[in-house]
């Protein structure tokens, strides 16, 4: 069945329902950016792969709402499938509530209320009730119906409900154990007057419990909800099928620490024993079945923004020492690989981009404490850079790098004690003008961020300009943040904190970790990324108050060879001579000779 067969399936399905729409979301019960592969529900209907991206059908009309890191790849794909690109995140974007409300079913005399199907198993509360108040806003009668799962009709093979093992977590590794967190959360509902807590974001709960999974691709989580309740604490898990003897030993080592385990789809029915409790929740979180199942058997249920994003956001000493083992090792995969790349294609060898994300993800699987990549290496060559999310093909397909012009690799690690996320554009060979000018201002972008110094208070919003000014002033741009959290062996994008141009107000505190990565793209040349993470750290007190700073975790050498070096400041060349020199001192040592040779050449100072 092709893509248009799939959207006829189900608009007949809309007419035999009486549907005057359908949304859908990308996203899983848990509101998940890397969904498992049964909820890829977008991509089953239209063929596009990005994380992010949420569908409209109505019955004249399909269309696809996503973000700046996708626009050429949905482009592509799109079209195929009888679907429209509608962008997200600028000036004149129009959300899917608005478009819903204002566009597809503008105010008028109707003789019956607009209906609105959702699958509500996979939309999270503040999405639905968002579509609501559009309509009410517009003064346009709405009817939304609540249908999990309403693509199992068509997609008659659909994959399972994800089943993997369970681990535990030692203090060792988390600097804290489950019953300090779960105490920690029961202080803080307890100052509020709320009673208990329904945890559906699967990070929270793998960060509350201790505990790691691989329900989901490249992030250590477990598909669960959790209860905390001032005296109980129930975790709703898909784990009753003959599990391994690790998992096994995990769940009795929760049930030793209080942790009542439960089947995973009790939770629809295990609500309300006690309809006077005060229970708390996150509508952003949770999706719209189980939260419309949460108001009616608590009808003093409050919802609001969860608390553990931020606690867990701050890491504490053995968290960091952790990430900073994690960078480490991880900086001596990306030399090896680098030196590797160079070597080869010097030498004249056909190696593709999929071979090389290959060898990388070889050189990462020998590190002791391993656990997989932090998501999909991303592996492009000349034009393929130019889309942010690139998606490398795996068929023999991947383009071959050759010689000349700029190589992107994006990629990661999960590690037992930390995750990372870096980006290196390297030169294969000569490059034009244009590559080593967007090079050195996309360098330029990441030092000014990486050499702020802000008083306590500061936003990442309120330091997004500083990546972008070397870029604005030559009027060039890119459409994605400039950085985002990162987890500790969870996932390797985590909030409250960002550095983007949204107004968010999560203030920057020490133990934040960040990523600085601004770029350039320029779609059918190439292009540019550089990526660290950075830990907030304190920078003193004096008579204007508490400042911060930043310090890089990773490590690895920026390629000083494509500069346009009359384009850095000399406070900008002392820095990257200063970084580079730090990461060969460090390095070197645990390296091969030939290698580290390689790296002492790269890293001298210009």
């Amino acid at each position: 069945m092709d893509y248009l067969e799939r959207l006829q399936q189900l608009r007949t399905l809309m007419a035999e329902k009486g549907w005057d729409a359908v949304v859908l979301t990308g996203s899983d019960p848990h509101a998940g950016e890397y969904p498992a592969p049964r909820w890829k529900q977008v991509q089953w209907l239209t063929g596009f792969a990005g994380e992010a991206g949420d569908i409209v059908v109505t019955r004249d009309h399909a269309g696809l709402w996503t973000d700046s890191r996708y626009f050429i790849q949905a482009a592509r794909v799109l079209p195929q499938a009888g679907f429209q690109l509608h962008k997200t995140r600028l000036p004149d974007s129009v959300s899917i509530p608005a478009w819903l409300a204002t566009v597809a079913f503008p105010p008028a005399d109707r003789p019956r209320p607009v209906v609105i199907a959702v699958d509500g198993r996979s939309h999270s509360a503040e999405a639905v009730l968002a579509i609501r108040n559009a309509f009410s806003e517009a003064g346009t009668e709405m009817r939304l119906v609540s249908v999990p799962d309403l693509l199992d009709v068509c997609w008659t093979d659909r994959p399972a409900v994800p089943q993997a093992p369970v681990i535990t977590l030692g203090d060792d590794l988390t600097g804290s154990s489950r019953r300090e967190k779960i105490a920690w959360l029961r202080s803080w509902l307890q100052e509020r007057g709320y009673d208990a807590m329904l945890l559906s974001a699967l990070d929270e709960i793998a960060w509350l419990l201790n505990v790691r999974g691989s329900d989901i691709a490249y992030n250590p989580l477990v598909l669960s909800y959790l209860f905390v309740g001032r005296e109980s604490v129930d975790w709703y898990v898909r784990k009753d099928a003959a599990p391994d003897s690790e998992t096994r030993d995990s769940l009795a080592e929760l049930r030793e620490d209080g942790v009542q385990v439960l089947r995973y789809d009790a939770i629809d029915y295990n609500l309300g024993e006690d309809a006077s409790m005060r229970v708390y929740a996150d509508p952003a979180t949770l999706n719209f079945e189980v939260y419309t199942a949460l108001r009616d058997s608590y009808p003093d249920a409050v919802f609001g923004p969860s608390p553990v994003p931020l606690r867990k956001a701050v890491k504490n000493a053995v968290e960091l020492d952790g990430m900073r083992e994690a960078h480490f090792v991880d900086g001596l995969v990306m030399e090896r690989f680098l030196y590797w790349l160079e070597s080869l294609v010097e030498a004249g060898e056909r190696i593709s981009e999929w071979d090389a994300a290959v060898k990388l993800g070889e050189l990462r699987a020998a590190v002791e404490g391993y656990r997989g990549d932090s998501f999909e290496t991303i592996s492009a060559y000349g034009a393929s850079a130019a889309l942010p999310h690139y998606v490398t093909p795996q068929d023999g397909s991947a383009p071959l790098l050759a010689p000349s012009g700029l190589y992107l690799c994006d990629s990661g690690g999960q590690y037992l004690f930390g995750t990372t996320d870096i980006t290196r554009t390297v030169p294969l060979g000569p490059c034009t003008a244009l590559e080593r000018e967007d090079y050195t201002l996309v360098l330029k972008g990441h030092i000014a961020l990486a050499t702020a110094i802000f008083p306590r208070g500061t936003s990442g919003c309120h330091l997004d300009v500083l990546a972008r000014l070397p870029l604005w002033t030559s009027k060039r741009n890119f459409g994605h943040g400039t950085g985002h959290g990162i987890g500790h062996y969870l996932c390797v994008h985590e909030g409250p904190q960002s550095i983007r141009q949204n107004t968010l107000d999560c203030p920057l505190q020490p133990g934040m970790l960040v990523t600085d990565e601004p770029g350039l793209y320029r779609e059918g040349l190439h292009g540019v990324r550089h990526e660290n993470v950075l830990q907030v750290v304190d920078a003193g007190e004096n008579d204007f108050g508490h400042w911060y700073a930043f310090e890089p975790l990773t490590l690895c050498h920026f390629d000083t060879s494509p500069l346009v070096r009359e384009l850095l400041s000399p406070a900008e060349i002392d820095w990257l001579n200063a970084y580079n020199a730090s990461v060969y001192e460090k390095l070197s040592p645990h390296l091969p000779g030939a290698i580290a040779a390689w790296l002492r050449g790269k890293t001298q100072a210009i």
